[in-house]
């Protein structure tokens, strides 16, 4: 517990940390300064607008649905240039996941059901930097500077010591991460109420938040371990900086102008930053180009091909867990001075 007290007090000591938590701060302030300035409360004429515009809209979706019904039915003509769906079911108002609403139709107002997603995928977009820069630092700079040395000359165990201090920063992280996405969305809440919509916040609104928050906090994890593994492998802050900018440029960069010139089939499943989306979004879409190569111009074919969040999840932790695995294995039998 003393060995965890004082990693603590050294990682709140360190100025690189509280840098960092000025430039959230900063970020935070910025973004809730601009989204005050661009809402207001709506006045009863602009919501009667929207109304009167989502009700308009609402029956033509519902005029739409009759008319491919009573085609299919043999009843109407087909008209030219009016889409008419293979499957009526496909423009159903009843069967669709969301309809429109009042707020999709009001112009200059913040309604935080409907902007609340964007706004955590930019909070968890910083934390994910904040703790990846943080891990490499903490650890980089007391490799660099004999801090270790001299700690572990008071807890002479290399894997205990270096155990605490990955525990004592992700428990920091995680702890820093509730604190700000707490206050963060609050705020927006607030901003909502006196300056905006709520907009609809119902139990799958809250879920689907939350689902997204769990899978943004995973991501800050294990981007914060990532980078104190690389930093503990490379002795130095710089290592992991010089890790990921070479990783930008040669593999995402380079890598993917080479792919396309050869041809290779799915170049987007080689690429970190795919499995990285994948998982902040739970699924995403892709397009092969080769998969319909050998169909004929009669044969339907759709080239489109979907990644999950529980592969792109495996892609991530084996990553994580290997560099972390590798830096605890070299730090053990590393000589440090």
């Amino acid at each position: 517990m003393n060995l965890v007290r004082a990693e603590v007090e050294r990682l709140a000591a360190r100025r690189f940390v509280q840098l960092m938590l000025v430039l959230l701060a900063l970020a935070f302030a910025i973004t809730t300064a601009t989204t005050l300035v661009g809402s207001h409360q709506p006045s009863a004429r602009e919501l009667a607008a929207a109304e009167a515009q989502l009700a308009q809209v609402i029956r033509g979706m519902e005029t739409d649905h009759e008319y491919c019904l009573r085609v299919k039915a043999g009843e109407l003509p087909v008209e030219e240039h009016r889409y008419l769906p293979a499957d009526c079911s496909e423009i159903d108002p009843v069967l669709r996941d969301q309809l429109p609403v009042v707020a999709d139709y009001l112009s200059g107002v913040f309604v935080f059901g409907q902007q609340a997603g964007s706004l955590l995928y930019f909070l968890i977009a910083f934390l994910v930097l904040f703790g990846f820069l943080v891990g490499a630092s903490y650890i980089g700079a007391d490799l660099n500077s004999g801090g270790v040395v001299n700690l572990l000359l008071w807890r002479p165990r290399r894997l205990t010591v270096l155990g605490a201090k990955l525990g004592t920063l992700l428990g920091v992280v995680t702890l820093l991460a509730v604190v700000a996405t707490v206050v963060y969305l609050g705020t927006f809440w607030t901003i909502a109420q006196a300056a905006g919509l709520p907009g609809q916040l119902d139990g799958a609104f809250w879920q689907d938040l939350a689902s997204r928050y769990g899978r943004g906090l995973v991501l800050v994890l294990l981007a914060t371990a990532l980078g104190f593994g690389i930093a503990t492998l490379g002795r130095h802050t710089s290592a992991a900086l010089g890790a990921v900018a070479a990783y930008a440029v040669v593999w995402e960069l380079g890598a993917r102008v080479v792919f396309e010139i050869i041809d290779v089939a799915r170049p987007d499943t080689l690429m970190l930053s795919t499995y990285i989306g994948a998982w902040l979004t739970g699924r995403m879409e892709l397009y092969d180009d080769h998969a319909c190569l050998n169909s004929s111009a009669f044969d339907i074919c759709d080239g489109r091909y979907t990644i999950t969040w529980a592969p792109a999840l495996l892609v991530l932790l084996a990553l994580a867990g290997a560099v972390t695995a590798a830096a605890f294995a070299v730090f053990r039998r590393r000589d440090l001075i």
